[in-house]
Formats: C-alpha cells, sequence, structure tokens
C-alpha cells in the first residue's frame, strides 16, 4: 500500500472520528488524553478526563453522570495498536433517553393531576414496608372519600373540581411527617399511609386533625367551597398483615362513615367486615334479579281529598326475591344506585308500568296521571336520561307520565335544566319535585324549576294539626306553589286528623299516603277488593280496599 493511500486513509479516519455524534477519547497507558474528537471537547474537561477515569474504573460497565442540564452515558474498552495498550471512551448524549424514562415512571406511578403517588406506587409502597416490618413495628392505612364530590363538579364546573381535588392533596400533606405518604387511587379517593403509628388514640387523633382541616373552606375561582371526606383507618398487624386486606379493612370502615354521618373518621372493628360480606351477597343477588327480571311494580293513588276522586298513581319498585317474598326498595335501592345498576331498573320499571296501562286504567281511572321516581343522579345522566325519555316516547303515553325527582337532582340544574329537561317537555311528560323542603335547595330551586308538581314531604304533614310551626312552613310552601302554577300534593297523609287540619286550613286538595292506600301490586289490589274490576268509584270512595305504592325510588 502506498504511502499517499495511507495517508489518505489516516485522514478519513481522523475526519471519520471527528464526525461522530458521539464523543471519542483515547489515553496511552500513563493516562495521557492523545485523542478527543469534536464531540468530547465541546464537553469540556469532565467529558475528556473525569468522564473517561470514571469509566475506566469501572470496565464492562456504562457510567451515566450529569453535565449541565444533559445527561451523559460513558463505556470504557481496551484497545491495541501497535503493540500499545490504549483506552477507547465513548460518550453519548442520552438526555432525552431519561427524560422519556422519568416521563413513563411518572405516568406508571405519579398521578398527573395531584403530582401524589398513585395506586401502583402506594400499594408497592406498603408490600415493601410489611415485608421490612419487624415484630414490633406498627402503622396505618386511612382510607380517604370525599363526600359529594360530584355535586361540586356540577355545580361548579369540572375545573374547580379538579382545583379542589389538588387544593386537598396540599392540604393534607401540610400535615404529615415526612415518613408518611399518601396517595391519590382515583376519582375523589386518597389513601394515606401514617408511620410509624403508637396506638389507636394517638392514630385516631392525628386522622381526626386531617378531617378537620378538611372541613374548612377552599377558596377556587372566587368561590367560597366547603368539602368534607369520609375516612376509614385500619392499624398493621390488629387489622391485616397485608395490602390488600388493610386496604379493604380500611374501605369497610369507611363506608360505615358513608353510611351514617358522612365528614367522619371510623376505625375498623371486625363487626364491618361481616357487614362487607352482607353487602356483597346483596349485591351479587341484586345481579341476578336484574338479569332475571324479577323486579314487580306497586301502586299507590294520589286522591282529592274532597272528592276522593282518585287524580293519579304512583309506581313503587318492588323486588321478588328467590323466596317469592316482595321487598320493598328501601332494603336495596341505595346499593342499586351506588353501583349503577339503577339505570337498568328503571327501564324494567318503564316496561312493566306501560304492559300494566291496562289494570292501571281498570283499577284507577283511564285519566289518571303515572309517576314514576327518578334518583338524582339519573337525573343528571344525559345519556341515561336521553334513553329513557326516547323509550317513554316510543310508548305513545308519554303525556300520562310524571317524573318525580328530588330537589337533590334541581340543585345540579346545570346538567337537568339544560340537557334533560327540554326532552321531558318535548315529548310531553310532566315533572314533579318529590320530597320537597329536606333536599338543597328547597325555596331557590322553586324560583328557577319550570315543574308542574310540589310533593311537600311527609315530615311537614305528619302530626301537622298539633305543631304550629309546621303549620306556618306547610303554607309558606303551598301559597309558593300555588303562585308558580304547581299542583301541590300532601304526601305521607297518614290519621284523619292530618286530612282533616289540610281540608280546613289549606288549599291543599291533592293527598297520598296510608290514610287512602297503601302501596300494593295489582293482583294484590284484586283480592283485596273484588269491586275495583265493577267499579272505579268503589276504589276512590273505599278506604277499606287498602291499596298502597310510595316512589319507584325512595322507600315507602
Amino acid at each position: 500500500m502506498s504511502q499517499a493511500m495511507t495517508s489518505h486513509r489516516r485522514s478519513l479516519l481522523e475526519a471519520a472520528i471527528q464526525a461522530l455524534p458521539v464523543g471519542v477519547v483515547v489515553h496511552d497507558e500513563q493516562g495521557v488524553c492523545i485523542l478527543a474528537n469534536a464531540v468530547a471537547r465541546a464537553l469540556g474537561t469532565r467529558a475528556v478526563h473525569d468522564l473517561p477515569e470514571a469509566a475506566i474504573e469501572r470496565p464492562d460497565h456504562i457510567v451515566v453522570e450529569e453535565i449541565g442540564e444533559r445527561m451523559f452515558e460513558a463505556s470504557a474498552r481496551p484497545v491495541m495498536a501497535e503493540r500499545e495498550c490504549y483506552t477507547l471512551t465513548t460518550i453519548a448524549d442520552v438526555t432525552h433517553h431519561h427524560r422519556m424514562q422519568r416521563d413513563l415512571i411518572a405516568r406508571a406511578f405519579i398521578d398527573a393531576l395531584t403530582g401524589l403517588p398513585n395506586r401502583t406506587l402506594f400499594e408497592q409502597s406498603i408490600e415493601e414496608l410489611v415485608a421490612e416490618a419487624g415484630p414490633g413495628d406498627r402503622f396505618a392505612l386511612a382510607f380517604i372519600d370525599l363526600d359529594n364530590f360530584k355535586h361540586i363538579n356540577d355545580y361548579y364546573s369540572h375545573a374547580a373540581g379538579d382545583a379542589l381535588l389538588r387544593k386537598v392533596a396540599d392540604r393534607i400533606r401540610s400535615a404529615l411527617r415526612p415518613s408518611d405518604l399518601l396517595a391519590r387511587i382515583g376519582g375523589d379517593e386518597f389513601v394515606l399511609l401514617l408511620n410509624p403509628v403508637v396506638d389507636k388514640a394517638s392514630t385516631l387523633s392525628e386522622v381526626l386533625d386531617i378531617s378537620d382541616r378538611l372541613k374548612q373552606p377552599f377558596f377556587i375561582d372566587g368561590h367560597e367551597i366547603f368539602a368534607s371526606a369520609s375516612m376509614g383507618l385500619s392499624l398493621y398487624p390488629e387489622h391485616g398483615t397485608t395490602y390488600e386486606v388493610l386496604r379493604r379493612q380500611a374501605d369497610n370502615a369507611m363506608y360505615r362513615v358513608k353510611g351514617g354521618v358522612k365528614g367522619g373518621v371510623s376505625l375498623f372493628e371486625e363487626t364491618m367486615s361481616h357487614a362487607a360480606t352482607a353487602r356483597m351477597a346483596v349485591e351479587q343477588r341484586l345481579r341476578l334479579a336484574i338479569r332475571d327480571r324479577c323486579f314487580c311494580c306497586a301502586f299507590q293513588p294520589k286522591v282529592d281529598m274532597r272528592t276522593h276522586e282518585v287524580l293519579g298513581v304512583e309506581v313503587l319498585l318492588r323486588w321478588r326475591d328467590e323466596l317469592g317474598m316482595i321487598q320493598a326498595p328501601g332494603d336495596f335501592i341505595e346499593l342499586a344506585i351506588e353501583l349503577g345498576l339503577i339505570n337498568e331498573i328503571t327501564l324494567q320499571v318503564l316496561a312493566e308500568t306501560v304492559q300494566s296501562m291496562p289494570d292501571i286504567d281498570e283499577v284507577f281511572g283511564p285519566d289518571v296521571s303515572v309517576s314514576l321516581n327518578i334518583a338524582a343522579k339519573q337525573a343528571c345522566d344525559v345519556p341515561f336520561m336521553a334513553a329513557f325519555c326516547d323509550a317513554l316516547g316510543a310508548t305513545g303515553l308519554a303525556r300520562r307520565f310524571v317524573l318525580e325527582l328530588t330537589e337533590e337532582a334541581f340543585f345540579t340544574k346545570s346538567r337537568f335544566q339544560s340537557e334533560v329537561l327540554p326532552r321531558v317537555r318535548a315529548i310531553g311528560a310532566r315533572v314533579s319535585i318529590d320530597d320537597f323542603g329536606v333536599g338543597y335547595s328547597s325555596l331557590g330551586a322553586l324560583a328557577e324549576i319550570t315543574a308542574d308538581e310540589l310533593k311537600i314531604d311527609r315530615s311537614f304533614i305528619t302530626d301537622i294539626d298539633k305543631r304550629p310551626r309546621s303549620q306556618i312552613v306547610l303554607k309558606a310552601i303551598e301559597s309558593l306553589g300555588l303562585a308558580l302554577g304547581m299542583s301541590v300534593v300532601a304526601e305521607g297523609v297518614e290519621t284523619y286528623e292530618e286530612v282533616a287540619y289540610l281540608l280546613g286550613a289549606t288549599q291543599i286538595r291533592c293527598a297520598q299516603g296510608y290514610y287512602y292506600a297503601r302501596p300494593l301490586l295489582i293482583d294484590q289490589i284484586r283480592l283485596s277488593d273484588p269491586r275495583v274490576t265493577a267499579s272505579r268509584a268503589s276504589t276512590t270512595q273505599s278506604r277499606a280496599s287498602d291499596f298502597r305504592a310510595p316512589g319507584l325510588m325512595r322507600r315507602a
């Protein structure tokens, strides 16, 4: 090979080394740098000297170093040339790769909204803590669920809801020790590790302090928002020795709070586990009942107190269980709403009611209205209500129907008024405010909602003849309802004295309650009074026939 060609190759090799996108550094046996390409020189002394030295000290390993705001990987290997030994070090900029790794780790283990650990990271942390725990180690798990968070989302906005979640996270974190750990595990649910703990009393005191902090107002977008959280607490090792068991026990304790006074704290007790098992059994039976269409309808008339004419009839859900026993909705309806099973049940009730219309006409009269109760959670579920209105409209009987909703549905006015109410009006159905006077918005709702009927809650009617203060409130509600063009119905009328007071002291004509009729299935009505098939008058004028039917979505 000619000298010229050799020189050309050397020049080409040197140019190629200088053009490489990675740093290349060569040291001789004495550690003197004899070659550094342009990339290596651009990184400065740390790349030319420090990184290679670190790599040389750990042969067959990749050394990661941060230079400025960038990350580099260096690896060294020996090279023989002309019987002399050199060390070749390559340096690669891996900043983008490391950023991608950090992003992936964050997505896998960090909640994007609050910056807290997520369910996966929290679970791994607890499992590691359990694995390393000694005989005397103790810690606590607190399950935290915000109360009525959906109402805040609906009323203020989802952006305000997100801001509230961040502020809740910050407020809880401010009360924690460095050894404690807070995570958001989804929606409005958080879980808290308190480590270490000394005893039940002091641990409960710490959690109660956090609970009190969360009851202080949050200032978001110019609004003063009040919130609270229901909390359940379990202790290691008394209540479990694995994350899953401790989480389940804390969850059971939290549901005990939800079932009583929200915003409280409960420590797990063994009886809660039995209650959770019973709840699961009811849930499974309920799902089977939906599959097998085991629900039926009972009916209770709305009666004109002066003429005893039946003006309408309210449909009440009943569950015919495996033994053929009829169960009232109070035993299962809240669970159905919580589990999201209520929509399918409501559609089944609508179908059975429509199928029963000939019987309703025969027993109660062909002109009576038919009331179906809709849960507040359903009322603001636009896709469900759209499907429900379509199904009701397709029957051709929508003008006979009244949809009864509690004030809670009207409180979430942003969805119901703007998107649901027009659909109800379009098919010709009417709207009733059920259980009025005990909900969220009360008189404020009356001023804004264009309802057709106002049903005064039974709490105002019971012993009304003996309660002067309730009489004043009753007259005020009656006057407002009539002035706004709504028909007024007194619910829960059970005694002659209540009827006498309503007739003598108010203009209310329509009443519903056990005094006139108990809720019964159509077949039960026929058995209790055979005359109903022959004469509507015998039904409307005889209290002894004793048929009943409170509401589809509320307890009879």
